[in-house]
């Protein structure tokens, strides 16, 4: 056996034992490993995947557990299968890029820059016009979630998960202070972004600066109503984080 061999059966039998672990659905298992190739790029677009019977096989894993986690890609737009022709991966752009499981699965292993750019473009296009909005419609109890989202950043900070849901609800607090249904149904992507590009920027090292003043600066525009002011420091925000995230992706 190669060694080769030994790390792919040592791979394989973690994370058979992890999908058995406690709270650990095993097709949620299957289909993260599974996803984080695909999105990685071990499998390319019209690539077929091993078949049911050797994929359980190799993972010791039943059959059923491995057809439900086919279906989670399916529904998510990364494989179809069809009988006899197997499950192929299909084109990147039949892909869920913002389903928040595809998201977290694009950054398991070294997302494309091209990629993580996309992200950011996404969300300097959405949430600048989010925050005027936001600073147009908010109330007192918006207010209030926003304050209370920069209190837990200050007391957590983001290198922690406390900090970074903190940092998940402020943003998504923004989104829905604009009683916008359909920008409303960004929150969770766009929650998800934030959460894995500020966990990706810390990977090799630490943040390069503090981002929660940049965020300050975005709830005290909101606060006084300012929509041109709040859409500006959000692009700011946003524009930063990119930066931070490019040096990252550098080092």
């Amino acid at each position: 056996m190669t060694d080769a061999d030994l790390t792919t059966t040592e791979a394989n039998a973690k994370l058979a034992e992890e999908a058995r672990g406690p709270g650990r659905r095993l097709h949620g298992a299957i289909a993260h490993k599974l996803g984080t190739a695909i999105l990685s790029g071990k499998y390319a677009p019209g690539d077929i995947l091993s078949g049911e019977v050797a994929f359980a096989e190799e993972l010791q894993v039943s059959r059923s557990a491995y057809r439900e986690a086919i279906q989670v890609l399916t529904a998510k737009g990364l494989v179809a299968s069809r009988p006899k022709a197997g499950t192929r991966v299909l084109p990147r752009d039949r892909w869920n890029l913002l389903d928040p499981e595809v998201l977290g699965w694009a950054f398991a292993g070294e997302p494309d820059i091209e990629f993580v750019r996309s992200l950011f473009e996404l969300r300097a296009i959405v949430e600048p016009a989010a925050a005027r909005l936001a600073a147009l419609r908010r109330d007192k109890a918006d207010l209030k979630t926003m304050k209370d989202a920069l209190t837990a950043m200050r007391r957590h900070t983001l290198t922690t998960e406390a900090g970074r849901a903190a940092d998940r609800d402020f943003h998504k607090s923004i989104l829905q202070a604009t009683r916008n249904d359909a920008l409303l149904t960004l929150s969770a992507s766009i929650g998800a972004a934030v959460n894995w590009t500020t966990q990706f920027k810390q990977r090799a090292r630490a943040l390069p600066r503090n981002p929660i003043p940049d965020h300050v600066k975005v709830y005290d525009a909101i606060a006084a109503g300012d929509a041109n002011a709040a859409a500006e420091a959000m692009n700011v925000l946003v524009d930063l984080a990119l930066e931070d995230t490019r040096s990252s992706m550098e080092d």
